[in-house]
């Protein structure tokens, strides 16, 4: 974990766990468009305040962002709602430098 306590998996757990729970991306529209996660649900940083009720509370949730920093504050938020949320450590960029694929365009 890191200095705020936030948890956390790497690009490795997330790939043996990311089919159990949701997978939530919160870069920007062009960013989630130019490359994302198999199976990653779109919902900007800006809009996941007001998007949370399209997550199920049910699931762990996964955030994602481009290396880690957003969906750290992103899994704080989630969590002070109530839901089981953790953030990828370093994000989108390590999942494509680990090898895994990538998708592109919009949902």
């Amino acid at each position: 974990m890191n200095e705020n306590s936030t948890p956390e998996i790497t690009v490795d757990e997330l790939a043996g766990v990311r089919t159990s729970g949701v997978l939530v991306d919160v870069r920007e529209p062009e960013e989630y468009a130019a490359g994302h996660v198999p199976g990653a649900v779109p919902i900007p940083m800006s809009q996941l305040a007001d998007r949370m009720g399209e997550i199920d509370k049910s699931l762990p949730v996964f955030v994602i962002c481009a290396s880690g920093n957003r969906s750290s504050a992103m899994t704080d938020l989630l969590r002070a709602a109530g839901f089981d949320a953790v953030s990828v450590t370093d994000g989108t960029g390590a999942w494509a430098q680990s090898g895994r694929p990538l998708e592109g365009g919009l949902a």
